[in-house]
């Protein structure tokens, strides 16, 4: 879900001026044209163009039309939001409320279907991401956004996020060598690592998040857990270490740490 967090993180979530389809399209087409490392012309006709082929609505009041670009580069996004709704002519009739336009490059097909495929799961589970017409502003639009991150990442099934996770690890002890700040996780230990979320906000309790129960108690007793993750990339207690894998800033001073957590033997 890099790209939608990106969005809400760059300022490419918006509220639309109407409820016109096309309109809606061509506004958001013109948000990415605008992006400093966009170089492709021409977004919003490409959006329609496959529109015409196939409707990009995906049901519950969320659609996610896309256009492709020959250039390099990540799969961007940006987000429009209808308060009233747009007839959008989804499957199962019901007005779109948000937007979420893609740019894919053609090298990034498979992170383009990963983070789509996310989404759908994400709202097609959660009933709160299907509640579109009880957003009242966007601010109401930024959360469930975030709530949309937030379960597509905890639904990842825990085998697969730790093979990801072991594939990212010795992917930065390579670029690394020897001064990698994410030491090598004893073999004995790597089947039973947990990706967890971290968000830290000025003035407030760590929110740690993920589907381990136990475990995200036993986290939340780390002492100076912020400090650590900051200052040296990893947090201990004990038996129970915490590895800082990235960070992403937001406004207000809130920053969200991706890791990884394992108990040594």
């Amino acid at each position: 879900m890099k790209a939608l967090l990106n969005a809400l993180q760059e300022g490419r979530l918006v509220e639309l001026p109407d409820n016109i389809k096309t309109d809606a399209l061509e506004f958001l087409g013109t948000l990415l044209e605008a992006v400093p490392e966009v170089s492709e012309e021409g977004i919003t006709e490409k959006a329609l163009s496959r529109e015409k082929l196939h409707n990009t609505g995906i049901g519950k009041g969320w659609a996610c039309p896309h256009a492709t670009s020959e250039s390099d580069g990540e799969v961007l996004c940006s987000v429009g939001w209808s308060p009233t709704g747009i007839e959008y002519g989804s499957p199962d009739g019901v007005p779109v409320h948000l937007v979420v336009m893609y740019l894919v490059p053609d090298s990034q097909r498979n992170s383009y279907l990963k983070e789509i495929s996310q989404l759908a799961k994400a709202i097609h589970q959660n009933e709160e991401l299907q509640k579109l017409q009880e957003l009242e502003d966007l601010s109401d639009v930024r959360h469930a956004l975030l709530d949309a991150i937030t379960h597509a990442i905890e639904s990842v099934t825990p085998e697969a996020r730790a093979r990801m996770i072991q594939l990212e690890v010795r992917h930065a002890e390579a670029a690394a060598g020897a001064e990698a700040r994410v030491t090598e996780i004893p073999g004995a230990v790597s089947g039973m690592i947990y990706p967890v979320s971290i968000l830290l906000s000025a003035g407030a309790a760590p929110v740690i998040l993920g589907q381990n129960a136990e475990l995200v108690a036993e986290i939340e007793q780390v002492s100076d857990l912020a400090v650590e993750l900051s200052k040296q990339g990893r947090a201990s207690r004990d038996k129970l270490h915490v590895v800082l894998r990235s960070s992403e800033h937001y406004a207000k001073e809130r920053v969200l740490h991706s890791c990884i957590a394992y108990r040594s033997a």
